[in-house]
């Protein structure tokens, strides 16, 4: 818990920076926690999950967000049945107003070293976050990566035993 706590109040007020399927996670339990279990892109978490989740998100102050993950978490949630998706989209379309965006260019994020092995959604997480942003992600390889790197990230699995 103190690693947590040392890492919550370095990151406070700069922000962190959630990742796809995580923020789906989240803007599906906004709409209706109780189809997180029941849609397939979210099928592997619970509504106690996103209990946490905007637990430990009221840490922090700022939501940084990019238009790739912006853009994986709106085409994933056009998988949902066609009776929520007005509703659901008015519900994302009001949270987008909480989240601070940056935009890197598609080109530069090309050219980084590691864009082969994470493609552009985790290679445009990496540039953006060092120093910046603390990282939430259950994408145990990009944790690992930017473990390694010295970036700050937590695997989601890993707050589950702590009560916030």
């Amino acid at each position: 818990m103190n690693h947590f706590a040392e890492i919550i109040n370095n990151y406070r007020n700069k922000g962190i920076l959630i990742d796809t399927s995580i923020l789906l996670m989240y803007f599906i339990g906004n709409y209706n926690k109780s189809l997180i279990p029941r849609f397939k892109r979210t099928n592997k978490y619970v509504p106690e999950d996103y209990e946490l989740l905007t637990s430990f998100i009221k840490c922090f102050t700022k939501i940084i967000t990019t238009p790739n993950i912006l853009t994986e978490v709106s085409n994933f949630s056009d998988n949902l049945e066609d009776k929520h998706k007005t509703l659901y989209f008015s519900e994302f379309t009001e949270q987008l107003e909480l989240l601070y965006e940056f935009y890197t260019p598609s080109q530069d994020i090309g050219k980084l070293d590691h864009f082969a092995k994470y493609g552009l959604t985790d290679s445009g997480i990496i540039y953006l976050v060092k120093g910046k942003y603390l990282v939430l992600s259950d994408d145990f390889p990009l944790v690992n990566y930017l473990q390694s790197k010295s970036i700050d990230a937590i695997n989601f699995t890993h707050l589950r035993p702590i009560n916030w």
